[in-house]
């Protein structure tokens, strides 16, 4: 068995007798100092390790075959109307979504950007517009040509006053002439407009006319427009109230519209026609417009390939001036990727100060062509998308970014003027990793500080009180 002295020999802290020791001042400020610097070290030892530190590389995007990219924005055109307002997007593997309504929503609003009414809901348009057989035929006029000297007089004459906003040069309107002339001459002899009084076809020439068509917000051709007496006033901003008619145009179709109006209003010349406004008379009499823009607001999944954002006025029975259409527009938001809210930002600042700087950069930015530069003008945006995605040690996903830059600039267009917004993904990734200290780690460092800050205290100590016992022996030395 080992004996107990053998054990006390390997003892590396050998106690020296209390009474051998010697408690100086200078020892006890020296220690005071020493312990607070302990305090100290170790506290900033403690927040180092508590703080998250970072690793940015860049690798390939890890994204895998078939994942969608999210797109969420909101774009206000002043000058673009809602009836015809169309997102369209397409890609390189050869996607072509013209139209996009499900996910889309759109508010007119007015040259101030300032929202004039609850969301805007186009009528059944549908797919394939019967002009009837009446094309070709002479034509014998029998609507009333208005002009902007009798437009209101005439509008406060009748209950129901139907007018095509038309244009000789369109296509449509051509297709349309006949069956509305024909329609014009049934309504005239079912409801004189002297012994009836209750509706008139009538239309305007949109290329004779533009400060009238301009002030309805007529956009296409024919735009068949529906004002009842007593709501076709005029507010303060000079917004109309009336309904647009987007049915079949053969003049079976079109008479049975008007009839549909017009029976439900007693013959009293002085009974306004919106007390039977709940009355419509088929489903593709809707709201029209009220003001000539629009705010479009919405999302979109789209793969992770080149592709084309573009808004512009689109109709498959409608013919646009591009000489007069304007894009100009006002991005209040454009993202790509899942919303981030705030606050989840401001908590990985801690991760990296310069996230979440340009996932938003169209953001408030304005886009007007004044006319200053000419018509049929395009306004493009170049956005170029780079992920970033933010990860733990252990290789859990924190949050997935992403951000873009963007060039814009505006081109001259033989075509319809568009709002395009061209985007393409990086091939790369930023990945920021978040890394951790280990505890094992933090002990070692508190024992360097413990020990480090004991040892050179412990030297100083012995330096201060040789030097003092040193310079009493000089001194004593003198007085002898």
């Amino acid at each position: 068995m080992v004996s107990t002295s053998k054990i006390k020999s390997v003892d590396f802290y050998r106690k020296i007798p209390r009474d051998l020791t010697e408690a100086t001042l200078s020892g006890a400020g020296l220690s005071i100092v020493a312990a607070l610097s302990m305090l100290f070290l170790f506290g900033m030892e403690l927040n180092n390790y508590l703080a998250v530190s970072t690793s940015t590389s860049i690798i390939v995007d890890r994204s895998a075959d078939g994942d969608f990219l999210r797109i969420d924005f909101n774009i206000s055109f002043p000058s673009l109307s809602c009836e015809f307002a169309s997102v369209d997007v397409n890609d390189v593997l050869g996607t072509n979504r013209l139209n996009v309504t499900k996910t889309i929503r759109k508010f007119s609003i007015d040259s101030n950007l300032r929202p004039t009414g609850s969301e805007f809901h186009s009528g059944e348009v549908l797919s394939l517009i019967n002009h009837g057989d009446e094309a070709g035929e002479e034509v014998v006029e029998d609507s009333v040509a208005l002009t902007g000297r009798n437009f209101d007089t005439l509008l406060h004459e009748f209950p129901i006053s139907v007018v095509n906003f038309y244009a000789p040069w369109c296509y449509w309107c051509n297709l349309l002439k006949p069956s509305w002339e024909k329609a014009a001459k049934q309504i005239k002899e079912r409801y004189d407009p002297e012994m009836d009084g209750r509706v008139i076809l009538a239309k305007v020439d949109c290329t004779q006319e533009a400060d009238l068509c301009r002030r309805n917000h007529i956009q296409g051709y024919p735009s068949i427009r529906i004002f009842r007496k007593g709501s076709d006033l005029k507010d303060e901003n000079a917004h109309h109230d009336h309904e647009s008619y987007y049915g079949d145009r053969d003049t079976e179709s079109l008479v049975k519209m008007v009839v549909g109006l017009v029976e439900p209003i007693h013959l009293d010349p002085h009974r306004l026609a919106l007390e039977d406004k709940s009355d419509n008379a088929s489903k593709t009499v809707k709201k029209a417009p009220s003001t000539g823009g629009c705010r479009i607001e919405g999302y979109m999944r789209l793969k992770k390939v080149p592709g084309n954002l573009m808004v512009s006025a689109r109709s498959g029975s409608h013919s646009f001036d591009s000489s007069l259409m304007n894009m100009s527009h006002v991005v209040n938001h454009l993202s790509f990727g899942r919303m981030i809210l705030p606050q989840t930002f401001a908590d990985l600042k801690r991760l990296s100060p310069y996230l979440g700087q340009s996932h938003n950069r169209l953001d408030g930015r304005s886009f007007i062509n004044n006319r200053d530069i000419g018509p049929n003008v395009t306004i493009e945006h170049y956005l170029q998308i780079v992920k970033t995605e933010v990860v733990k040690s252990n290789g859990h996903a924190l949050i997935e970014e992403y951000e873009y830059t963007a060039h814009s600039s505006i081109a001259h267009s033989y075509y319809l003027p568009v709002a395009k917004f061209h985007f393409d993904l990086s091939p790369m990734q930023v990945l920021i990793t978040e890394n951790s200290k280990s505890f094992s780690h933090f002990i070692t460092n508190v024992c360097a500080i413990i020990g480090g800050v004991f040892t050179v205290a412990g030297i100083l100590d012995s330096i201060l009180h040789q030097t003092m016992t040193l310079m009493k022996k000089i001194e004593l030395g003198k007085n002898f």
